[in-house]
């Protein structure tokens, strides 16, 4: 630090561990901001999570759910068990392998999930317009980048060492 300064301020160069903090502080903030329109429409993220990977992706497997919306299994099953007792999604059993059980919309799920996934959607819109259309493409493919990198080294550091 030099008057008073930090060395970003004085060097004009921004750090990787002070861009790391801006998205992280910034996607708290969004979460929290994300997670307060859900729970207007009266759903916890994770049911609304699982509401509309079904309404997007039509029926699936718990396990595939829980892919698409990266949650433990033991949070996966919760969620559907909560949509299921309000009446918003069925398990049924698949004719190909009669012990697989797929999750589907009900009539009044697909309602819910697509209202709430509407107003959800108008909320991020608005959030989202202090960016331009290209500061908007800018940050999709720097974050998309970033974001693909990250998941290979994930994905070559769990590999087991070959001897």
């Amino acid at each position: 630090m030099r008057d008073g300064k930090t060395m970003k301020e004085t060097t004009g160069r921004i750090t990787a561990p002070r861009l790391w903090w801006v998205m992280t502080r910034g996607h708290h903030a969004l979460r929290l901001l994300a997670e307060q329109s859900i729970a207007n429409a009266g759903l916890c993220l994770t049911d609304f999570a699982a509401l509309e990977a079904l309404l997007h992706k039509g029926p699936l497997s718990i396990s595939e759910i829980q892919d698409k919306v990266l949650l433990a299994s033991g949070s996966m099953t919760a969620a559907i068990d909560r949509l299921e007792e309000r009446g918003l999604v069925v398990r049924k059993s698949t004719a190909s392998d009669r012990r697989a059980r797929i999750v589907q919309l009900t009539q009044e799920g697909k309602r819910v999930a697509a209202a709430c996934f509407e107003k959800h959607a108008s909320d991020l819109e608005s959030l989202m317009s202090v960016l331009s259309a290209n500061e908007k493409q800018q940050l999709y493919a720097s974050l998309k980048k970033l974001g693909l990198l990250a998941a290979e080294k994930l994905r070559v550091s769990r590999q087991p060492v070959q001897k």
